[in-house]
């Protein structure tokens, strides 16, 4: 027989398909768990937080930390078993007012680098335009040979030219004089 032959395949039970409203019954019966489960904590914490209430109000930075440390979920098994890692440091969010903008501000070893690295190109800069560094002293000097090599050949050009002119004017005069004969 080929394979494949049997409808449904071999393994497993038959399909069973759960209707619409069999999902909606488990999502609001979860949702309904959920809303019993908050009660039950802010119920624990009222019943005996009648005094606690009122020491909120005078010391309320160190009792909202406490707060943010009790409402944080924990994930995976850190809700069950308590762990106490002395190398573990936890997460504090810190308030506006606590943040220190104004402080010096430490910065890593590359960005140290990388600041003092564009500094000394500054200052290489400022003395390579005074002409104070050996590259531009050398720069200067190859500049003023290409100036004088420059002059030299535009005064060798204007003399070729002025020889040009002159042949030219007695080249015409001698030719004037042999008509004039």
């Amino acid at each position: 027989m080929p394979k494949g032959g049997r409808k449904g395949g071999h393994k497993g039970r038959a399909r069973q398909y759960t209707s619409p409203e069999e999902i909606d019954a488990q999502l609001q019966a979860e949702k309904q768990k959920a809303r019993e489960e908050e009660e039950q904590e802010e119920g624990g914490d009222g019943a005996a937080g009648d005094p606690k209430k009122e020491k909120k109000s005078l010391d309320s930075d160190e009792s909202e930390e406490e707060e943010d440390d009790h409402q944080q979920k924990r994930k995976g098994v850190e809700g069950l078993i308590d762990i106490e890692n002395p190398n573990r440091v936890a997460q504090t969010t810190k308030k506006v007012t606590q943040l220190d903008l104004d402080g010096p501000k430490e910065l890593s070893r590359r960005e140290r680098e990388e600041i003092e690295k564009q500094k000394a190109k500054e200052r290489y800069m400022k003395m390579h335009l005074a002409g104070k560094t050996e590259q531009a002293k050398a720069d200067l000097a190859r500049l003023a040979i290409i100036r004088k090599q420059r002059e030299e050949a535009a005064r060798k050009k204007e003399e070729e030219r002025k020889a040009k002119d002159d042949a030219t004017l007695s080249g015409k005069r001698m030719q004037s004089l042999s008509l004039n004969k």
